[in-house]
């Protein structure tokens, strides 16, 4: 690659290479890419312009000019574009750079740095799953490399899983080419090695033994051995011959080691994100070669003591999740257990069979099945060759045709003979098919070329991931058996390290890494559990985060008039459970008369569609309630969970008519499943179960003598694999202040799998107004507060990965500014952002003790983040499995408060839960906020697409996706807690 200098007194143009700033280019390339065409405009003519002034002064200071000889041209990227001498760069202004940029390029928020540790607390020693890393080789440098495969004709490479083995063949091959190099491989398009290759562009050309595709060639026919005449044996050969491959690799950047020491000194950049993503690469390779089912960063042994059966031909599979943490004490690995569901390995018809809960193949829905089907990977008897499923037969496998090419008798001529599969398999293979002939046969062709296989010859791979939605029975199966108490935990994790055997990985050695195989000692600290008051002022004392109401009433219990019980046909003693909840209900201060009406479904609908029987439940409750509707439902559900009556009744009740109501699928009705009912009808008319007694006091510091409103939000999307589904964005608000047990919530539909919250502030096409999530809650804040404006809003937002934080702090903050600035210019509230991140790999266990650690345990030193504020705390008692605790990112805190007030803060709101008399394992806010976005959700199951649809949508691969819009909640229950 050459630039043009400036000229010479002899008017010549000197030509000079940029070898030494390779790497300044490809970082340049590389962030180009980010930016927005005007934008590239600008930064390409002044970084180009400085790397020019660097060249220019090199050439001054060498004596002899023609010394600088352009290396090989297939050591370098190519040669820019000329630009004309002519071309004036165009000057940016304001009005040039679209809106989308305006936004961008605000000034940033960044998640701020630790302010200090907390003291509070009984101190206890702990370990944690993170292991020593230990680094020597910091001065060298990774170098990264652009992969590229295709195929002999050019084309390129697209089945997965192959990449791997292309690449080791290369390693195999060309070894003395490539200076011995050991690479770490990601399996797609990225390649690393320590220190550079012999050239930075390489081709290479490898040959794949007995490799098997979707490329395979074909006419329609069965494959496999064992023909009987000469045709079938050429075609048995080509199924097996070698593959041509050709492998390319260019120089991409150059990733110093040292990145990794800056990490551990919070100095985090591109680069050192990615030195330690290079690491997660290299023990994710260490893994593949073992033959284990890579998902992210976790890996899975075929191994069938991991395996559980969930039932639909579902197995759960335990692996271990490892990556690489930059902590105060250093770089760790994080190792831990992880599970995955898979296909249930062995033969394609039994998986089926399960798959469908049917008993006989005959009884297979074969429509259904070919969905399931589509893309799974088999082998096929008796040649074990491999194949990837692409559809079914239209017909049978005794009537399904194909066309036989064989020699004639003299040699010459190809005679071509239509048979069906069947006869081909049966006669010219001689193998016998029991069931298969009345079946359709596997398709492993391409569509216009089919291959197929009957069904009985084939079986589905190991370590194949199920991504459907697990049905409500397999998801607690796979939680129930997937449960560690906290030794057996530590047991496995030692057993894992040791196993592993890192020490013997050549980019680990080369990297001068050592992993040491022992827990991490940490210290934690033991909060103590906030006191809570429940009525006539009575004082709760939790104990190990519990807490009951024993000869005590709900601290604001409400009343129950003008109601009535629901029954969907559930099998359940009706008067029993209502005198129950009358008795128990006047034991705990709520005053509860007695129904109006106890409505039974009409019989004759009970097989009806599930709108339809709430259309017809809701024409009888009329006839009870002939002047006005009733103020409470009692509704008894026919299935334990997940009926489908669910999300119509709840749209029914919570939308149309504003009916606060309780569903009920009651099988054991004893005290305490009464009291857990209690519970949640109480707060969502309007009661409170209990409050923090530092609350009624108004003793919270930095809260209760400042108005402060708390936002708890999340954001719910659909099962994996439902790329359709509408994500549903919840936010929760604080109301009567300065109280922080009740709450309120708004709810919006989004774009598919968008996590950012893109409601909070949303003129209206007028511009007049503003309609979005935020100054919905402001505003009942402020009539439910004494007509007072928060001076402080806290935020705790869940399910943002560390690399959203600055789109929290930037995109979702920005809107909640703009939406009080658009209620009050002149209002300028304080905030603190916190992060409450639930789906990490951190555990604790206490040293020597078989026990979980204690509720209020608070650890904010040693494995937390070196330099930014982050603690992880585990408000409450672990019962089964190992505690998960939730790990607090505070983002921003314009608030100020101390490290203790702010821990205090948050463990007292694990205690404000109105639904149960435990402390619960993260803030009530963002509990409140995922339960109102799931129940809301469920609105949606029962929507025409096109009849609800917005002009807001999102994109797949299907092209524009609509958005469903949600229906408001009625004025009744709005303001309610209708998500307890």
């Amino acid at each position: 690659m050459t630039l043009m200098s400036s000229t010479e007194p002899g008017g010549a143009l000197l030509m000079f290479p940029l070898a030494e700033h390779i790497v300044e280019l490809s970082t340049m390339s590389r962030n180009l890419t980010r930016l927005t065409e005007s934008s590239k405009i600008e930064l390409l003519v002044k970084q180009s312009l400085g790397v020019i002034e660097v060249l220019r002064r090199q050439m001054e200071s060498t004596e002899d000019p023609e010394a600088f000889v352009p290396p090989p041209p297939d050591a370098l990227p190519p040669p820019p574009t000329e630009i004309p001498p002519n071309v004036v760069p165009v000057q940016l202004t304001t009005d040039s750079v679209p809106e989308e940029t305006k936004k961008i390029s605000k000034p940033k928020r960044f998640p701020i740095a630790r302010r200090g540790v907390g003291s509070r607390g009984q101190k206890i020693q702990l370990l944690s799953n993170h292991f020593k890393v230990s680094i020597s080789n910091t001065g060298g440098h990774f170098f990264h490399y652009s992969v590229s495969l295709s195929y002999e004709d050019g084309h390129p490479v697209e089945a997965k899983g192959i990449g791997r083995r292309l690449i080791d063949k290369v390693h195999e091959t060309y070894g003395s080419d490539l200076a011995g190099k050991d690479f770490a491989y990601d399996g797609e398009k990225s390649l690393f090695t320590i220190g550079a290759m012999p050239r930075n562009k390489m081709e290479f050309t490898v040959l794949l033994d007995s490799f098997t595709s979707n490329r395979n060639s074909g006419n329609g026919s069965p494959v496999g051995n064992g023909s009987p005449n000469e045709t079938d044996k050429k075609r048995t050969r080509r199924a097996f011959q070698s593959k041509t491959f050709k492998v390319e690799m260019s120089f991409a950047a150059k990733i110093p080691m040292q990145a990794i020491a800056a990490a551990l000194l919070g100095q985090e950049s591109e680069n050192s994100q990615e030195a330690l993503r290079v690491l997660d690469i290299i023990l994710r390779q260490h893994a593949a070669k073992q033959g284990c089912l890579l998902v992210r960063q976790s890996f899975f042994h075929n191994d069938p003591k991991n395996y559980v059966d969930l039932g639909g031909g579902v197995l759960g599979c335990r692996g271990f999740h490892s990556s690489f943490r930059a902590s105060q004490g250093g770089l760790s690995l994080n190792m831990d257990g992880s599970t995955t569901t898979i296909i249930q390995p062995g033969p394609l018809i039994d998986f089926l069979i399960a798959n469908q809960n049917v008993s006989n193949p005959f009884q297979i829905d074969w429509a259904k099945a070919k969905r399931t089907l589509k893309n799974l990977r088999i082998r096929v008897s008796p040649t074990n060759q491999e194949y990837r499923i692409t559809g079914l037969s239209e017909n049978t496998c005794k009537e399904q045709m194909f066309s036989l090419k064989s020699r004639a008798t003299d040699g010459n001529d190809v005679e071509s003979l239509d048979i069906t599969v069947y006869h081909y398999f049966v006669n010219h293979r001689n193998i016998d098919l029991r069931y298969s002939g009345d079946l359709p046969c596997i398709n492993v062709g391409k569509p216009k070329r089919p291959t197929y296989i009957p069904v009985e010859l084939c079986s589905l791979l190991p370590l194949q991931r199920y991504i459907k939605a697990l049905t409500v029975l397999q998801r607690s199966q796979l939680v129930e058996k997937s449960r560690q108490k906290p030794q057996e935990k530590i047991r496995i994790l030692t057993d894992v390290m040791k196993s592993n055997n890192y020490a013997a990985e050549p980019m680990l050695r080369s990297c001068g890494i050592t992993i040491s195989s022992q827990f991490t000692h940490v210290q934690g600290r033991v909060l103590t559990a906030p006191k809570l008051k429940a009525g006539n002022d009575e004082d709760v004392i939790p104990r190990n985060g519990r807490w009951n109401f024993n000869h005590k009433k709900f601290y604001e219990p409400s009343k129950i008039e003008n109601w009535a019980v629901v029954n969907f046909s559930a099998r359940c003693d009706v008067r029993g459970l209502v005198r129950d909840l009358i008795r128990f209900g006047e034991m705990k201060g709520i005053l509860i008369s007695d129904p109006v009406d106890v409505v039974d479904e009409n019989g004759q609908f009970r097989r009806a569609p599930p709108l339809v029987r709430v259309e017809k439940m809701f024409e009888q409750i009329q006839k009870a309630f002939p002047n006005s509707p009733p103020r409470f439902l009692v509704c008894l559900l026919p299935d334990k969970k997940n009926s489908d009556i669910y999300g119509p009744w709840k749209r029914k009740n919570l939308a149309e008519y504003g009916i606060f109501n309780q569903c009920l699928a009651p099988t054991r009705v004893n005290e305490q499943y009464i009291l857990n009912v209690l519970l949640k009808i109480n707060a969502k008319l309007g009661g409170l179960n209990s409050l923090l007694a530092m609350e009624q006091s108004r003793n919270i510091p930095f809260v209760s003598k400042v108005p402060t409103i708390i936002f708890g939000m999340d954001v719910s999307h659909g099962s994996p694999g439902q790329s359709d589904v509408p994500s549903i964005a919840a936010v929760v608000s604080s109301r009567n202040w300065p109280l922080l047990s009740r709450y309120r919530a708004s709810v919006r539909s989004q774009s598919p799998k968008v996590e950012m919250v893109d409601s909070l502030f949303t003129l209206t096409p007028d511009k007049k107004d503003d309609s979005g999530i935020v100054r919905e809650l402001l505003l009942d804040y402020y009539k439910s507060s004494g007509q007072t404006k928060p001076a402080q809003i806290i935020i705790f937002r869940d399910g943002v990965s560390e690399s959203q934080f600055n789109q929290v702090l930037n995109i979702e903050l920005d809107q909640i500014i703009e939406a009080c600035k658009f209620l009050d210019e002149s209002w300028s509230p304080k905030f603190t952002v916190i992060v409450a991140q639930k789906n990490h790999h951190t555990k604790f266990f206490q040293d020597g003790s078989p026990d979980n650690v204690p509720p209020g345990t608070v650890i904010d030193s040693a494995v937390c983040h070196p330099q930014s504020y982050d603690f992880y705390m585990c408000a409450h008692a672990g019962m089964i499995g190992t505690t998960r605790p939730t790990h607090y990112h505070v983002l921003l805190d314009e608030i100020g408060f101390s490290a203790d007030d702010l821990q205090e803060l948050i463990h007292s709101l694990s205690y404000v839960y109105q639904r149960s008399t435990t402390a619960i394992s993260v803030v009530a806010p963002v509990c409140y906020a995922h339960l109102a976005a799931s129940q809301i959700s469920q609105f949606l199951k029962c929507d025409d697409m096109s009849e609800t649809s917005s002009s807001h949508g999102g994109l797949t691969s299907a092209g524009q996706i609509p958005v469903p819009e949600l229906p408001e909640l009625h004025r009744n229950v709005c303001s309610s807690m209708f998500f307890c």
